[in-house]
């Protein structure tokens, strides 16, 4: 095995009953891997990443790992003893060989990566987050030469994610992940492996991070639709040709009636491949209310537990309109979700709806009530039938569009994994009218091919969206303003995740190090802007697109013969067209008005 290394898979396969995750895999981990292993749920993705672990033996072919290779695995859910300090935790993971100033040089190190003070707190008094950090701390403290994560971001908030993406990039360890988060993907890795049995080898490699994966990924599928359709073609007349009777078929032509045979078989062999890209098939129902404004927040304030979360926070939702929270986890977002559909009263202020509002809630802390109910039961616990969007659809039907064989209807929900689960929810709120969505973290356990069928869907939807999320592509997507919670009662609006970005590095640049007092350092107040004004510079650029198409239409009329020939038309085409580029000048002048009030990303 070359020096450079670390682990090799020959032709390794694992199946899960007689249904195979995976066969045939043979890959290669580098000393400088930075890899991302993605794919759909069910591919195997965390039983490879076990098997490279050596937790796990592989049902058929070979692994090969470096001498003294030292391995760390960290799973999705954090082993960690609760009645252990975090010093504890910590020296616990002492390797032998070292001496007293190595260790303590070493803690310091790691005290400073992981951003704890006291280490005295027992674990059990730690928030996910935070035991993720340590984990992850009490890893490096060994030094591996590889590290295998899955779902590293897990329990993470955004700042956490943000604090791994640093320490990654900067590794002098090689790391190969498990994630569904692609902002994560895009910005800490080198190469990324599909799982997927839509691909003739059973996965696809590429060299860069998760852009030059995607952009790779789409000429596969694109090859492999103009592969399907060559081959129909093919097997279409092959057919023709055997059916013109046993004239045609002579021995001198027994080649061609293999060929044929050969090529329905490769036919069914594509097909089957493309039917992996089938994906879930996400549309929420509307309600499809005209009014202005759905939902009128003025100056709410909370405290829980003796700590206040915000005060004088305002709100408003309108349709179309795209709301993503952010916060460090315990900030208040789930409550203020809780404050808005009704569940939980604000300690000031009010919350007014229009007449006859129907808003629909994904839970973070989400649960399929009944976990012994089948899966037929949960989708359709009426019957055999659900309405959906004023149509009905048999259960089996209902069932396939989430991506779910009618084989499993019987089963019972407990048994289904977690972005199973996830479906099924997201199932159930599609029955349900909205002009309001409120979404707690509605991506867990969800895979990226779903993930990208929500997105659609979501930016679709006519009503108005308040969404929590990790995902920044997902916010990205769909936000057109960003609520800010700091922690310590106060909130911000932002145009997008860029400014909100450069924020929170200019706070963490002000905020006093290691000796320093907070006297030492300039005082950097961040710049506020209007809710109102933030909301219409982010909706501005889209008014300006349209704007532009209005009057260029109007400009091609102005040339077109019909019209040149008709004076009272062209009259009337040309004031309109006068009165279109009015309209984009004013636009512009209103968005550079933003821009240099201090509204735009500074």
């Amino acid at each position: 095995m070359p020096s450079n290394v670390l682990i090799s898979t020959h032709f390794i396969s694992k199946f899960y009953g007689a249904q195979p995750l995976f066969t045939d895999i043979s890959l290669q981990v580098f000393d400088n891997e930075r890899l991302g292993l993605i794919g759909p749920n069910g591919a195997g993705k965390s039983t490879f990443l076990k098997i490279l672990a050596d937790m796990e033996p592989a049902d058929s072919g070979e692994i090969s790992r470096k001498r003294n290779l030292s391995m760390i695995y960290l799973p999705q859910e954090d082993v960690l003893d609760p009645e252990k300090t975090i010093e504890e935790t910590l020296f616990h993971a002492i390797p032998k060989e070292l001496e007293a100033w190595q260790v303590s040089k070493r803690r310091q190190e790691i005290m400073s990566l992981i951003q704890v003070d006291n280490t005295n707190q027992k674990v059990k008094t730690l928030s996910g987050g935070w035991r993720k950090r340590l984990a992850i701390g009490q890893a490096l403290f060994q030094k591996p030469d590889l590290l295998l994560m899955d779902e590293p971001t897990n329990h993470l908030d955004l700042e956490g994610i943000l604090w791994l993406e640093t320490l990654l990039k900067d590794a002098s360890f090689a790391f190969v992940l498990v994630s569904h988060d692609r902002f994560f993907l895009e910005n800490t890795t080198n190469r990324i492996v599909e799982l997927n049995r839509r691909y003739p080898d059973g996965f696809i490699k590429v060299e860069g991070n998760y852009s030059a994966f995607v952009e790779k990924r789409e000429k596969y599928v694109h090859e492999q639709a103009k592969l399907e359709t060559v081959l129909s073609n093919k097997v279409r007349r092959e057919i023709e040709w055997l059916r013109r009777g046993p004239k045609a078929r002579t021995s001198k032509a027994r080649y061609r009636i293999d060929k044929a045979y050969r090529l329905q078989e490769d036919l069914e062999t594509v097909k089957g491949r493309s039917a992996q890209n089938r994906s879930v098939d996400i549309a929420f129902d509307t309600t499809h209310r005209k009014t202005k404004k759905l939902l009128d927040a003025k100056k709410l304030g909370k405290t829980l537990g003796g700590k206040r979360l915000f005060d004088n926070l305002s709100l408003t939702l309108t349709p179309g309109m795209g709301l993503g929270v952010m916060g460090r986890n315990g900030t208040g977002k789930s409550t203020l979700i809780h404050i808005l559909n009704g569940k939980l009263a604000p300690d000031a202020g009010s919350v007014k709806v229009a007449e006859g509002l129907q808003i629909v809630t994904f839970d973070q802390n989400r649960e399929l009530s009944d976990g012994s109910r089948t899966l037929r039961q949960a989708l359709s616990p009426e019957g055999d039938t659900v309405i959906y969007q004023g149509r009905p659809f048999h259960v089996t039907a209902w069932a396939k569009r989430f991506l779910f064989q009618k084989e499993q209807l019987g089963m019972p929900v407990s048994g289904l994994s977690g972005g199973e689960k996830a479906r099924v929810l997201i199932a159930n709120l599609m029955l349900q009218p909205a002009d309001v969505l409120l979404l707690d973290e509605p991506t867990n356990d969800l895979d990226i091919p779903t993930l990208e069928v929500l997105e659609e869907s979501l930016d679709e939807f006519p009503g108005a969206i308040v969404l929590i999320t990790h995902d920044r592509f997902l916010m990205e997507r769909l936000c057109d303003l960003l609520l800010y919670l700091d922690g310590d009662g106060g909130t911000e609006y932002f145009a997008d995740y860029d400014q909100w970005l450069q924020y929170n590095k200019d706070r963490l640049s002000a905020t006093p190090q290691s000796g320093e007092t907070s006297q030492s350092l300039p005082k950097k107040k961040p710049q506020k802007m209007a809710y109102e004004e933030r909301k219409e510079l982010n909706r501005i650029e889209r008014q300006i697109e349209k704007a532009e198409g209005i009057a260029d239409n109007l400009q091609r009329q102005l040339h077109d013969p019909e019209i040149t020939c008709d004076a009272h038309r062209l009259a009337e085409i040309y004031t309109k067209h006068q009165e279109a580029k009015k309209k984009v000048e004013q636009l512009y002048q209103r968005w550079e008005e933003l821009e240099s009030s201090g509204v735009g990303p500074r």
